[in-house]
């Protein structure tokens, strides 16, 4: 088809016809995309294991354990990503200079990693709206830090404070607005926003669906936490919640209506195997003991199960 530059109809009828067949797979909505819609059959899926930063915590934090050391320990025992919680960067709750979050870049690319997400400690049930505004800031200079990272997705939570039955409606309308705002701002770079499930504000799995419904963003999504559903059946819980799913907390318990229970990482593994989810499986671990060991024994049990449901790794 010939254009006339000067035929203003002719040219936008082209734009309307012509441009989304060649840009088509680009316009497909982030957090949208599944197996079937990026014409990936469902029998391969494509899944990468991570390490949260969390399961080495205590050394973290006494600074007994450097980044680069985690790192080391990220390659060597064969993950593929590092999910870099932001309090364990120089100056959290300020996001640091750019040179510094560019060297933790380098960094985990020299160690063949990825940063397959990072996360803040947000609380959006303060009632003052002052507060509330200070948390929505804090989400948004960590998500300009999050792209300068190469972070696809930063973790974010409801919140801890104690709320009245009468104040739970008003404080669920202005969260939904500020996870809202904080989506639209990660549209703008690059990063997903993504709730975590915690056993705080959000208790069940309808209530994750509802929030992810109201949210109704592309750029919102959800850390499946798979130790924190109290109120109800675990795997039904995740079930319900794993269309929504951008990233995940894969831990050795599972909160069975209030009961600690070992995971059945076989059940797991298939409800993922039965799912579209595509991208990284970061793994917990918590509680006493050697987190080397622990992080080692628990991953090789995660890769047993994985490669028993032929998810590979």
């Amino acid at each position: 088809m010939k254009i006339n530059p000067t035929n203003n109809l002719t040219r936008r009828r082209w734009i309307q016809q012509v441009l989304p067949l060649t840009l088509g797979p680009l316009l497909v909505p982030v957090g949208f995309a599944n197996s079937a819609t990026l014409g990936f059959p469902n029998s391969t899926p494509n899944l990468k294991l991570s390490l949260n930063a969390y399961s080495f915590n205590a050394p973290l934090m006494k600074q007994e354990l450097s980044l680069h050391q985690l790192f080391e320990f990220c390659a060597t025992a064969g993950f593929q990503a590092v999910d870099l919680t932001a309090y364990y960067l120089s100056g959290y709750p300020k996001v640091p200079e750019d040179r510094y979050l560019y060297e933790v870049k380098r960094d985990t690319h020299r160690h063949g990693l990825h940063i397959s997400g990072t996360g803040v400690r947000n609380d959006f049930t303060h009632l003052p709206y002052d507060r509330r505004k200070q948390e929505v800031q804090l989400v948004k200079d960590w998500i300009v830090a999050a792209s300068k990272l190469g972070a696809p997705v930063l973790r974010v939570f409801s919140g801890t404070q104690a709320v009245s039955a009468a104040d739970r409606q008003r404080v669920w309308e202005w969260m939904i607005a500020d996870f809202r705002e904080c989506a639209d701002f990660g549209a703008n770079h690059g990063v997903i926003v993504a709730l975590q499930n915690h056993n705080d504000f959000i208790q069940t799995a309808d209530e994750v669906n509802q929030i992810m419904e109201e949210v109704a963003s592309p750029w919102f999504g959800l850390v499946l936490d798979i130790g924190s559903y109290p109120q109800e059946e675990p795997y039904e819980g995740i079930a319900k919640n794993i269309q929504h799913a951008v990233n995940w907390q894969i831990k050795e318990q599972v909160n069975h209506f209030g009961e600690q229970r070992p995971v059945d990482l076989v059940k797991l593994m298939q409800i993922l195997a039965s799912s579209n989810y595509q991208g990284y499986l970061p793994i917990e671990t918590l509680g006493p003991g050697d987190p080397f060991k622990k992080v080692r024994d628990f991953s090789e049990k995660v890769r047993g199960a994985m490669r028993e449901q032929s998810l590979g790794d």
